[in-house]
């Protein structure tokens, strides 16, 4: 029995897909603890990248971080033009910034 449901092509994925570890992540991008996180992840992929994979899964938690909706949709927003990834990382590497007016911003870059 699996604790999580099984990686699919709905799912955010990088890295090796063929490798026997999969790290999956549920994810809010105005959480703190993500966003200490998202610099160990990126550097594990770096630096590791070709021995497991990393799913991201939207988990914004609304009721304590007022801008992870947006931020979520904005992320679902640019996968849809193939790059999740590229905003993924705006979103981490801006997290003290996500007002609907910043996230604009990136989604426009």
């Amino acid at each position: 029995m699996a604790l999580t449901p099984s990686v699919s092509e709905a799912d955010h994925i990088t890295g090796n897909s063929e490798a026997s570890v999969t790290l999956v992540e549920y994810g809010d991008f105005e959480c703190p603890h993500c966003g200490r996180a998202y610099p160990i992840i990126k550097k594990l992929l770096e630096e590791h990248g070709d021995k497991f994979q990393l799913v991201f899964r939207n988990f914004p938690l609304k009721k304590i971080h007022p801008h992870a909706q947006a931020a979520a949709i904005a992320a679902e927003a640019a996968d849809a033009q193939g790059k999740f990834w590229e905003m993924h990382s705006m979103l981490f590497e801006n997290q003290r910034n996500l007002t609907p007016r910043a996230i604009t911003g990136y989604a426009e870059n």
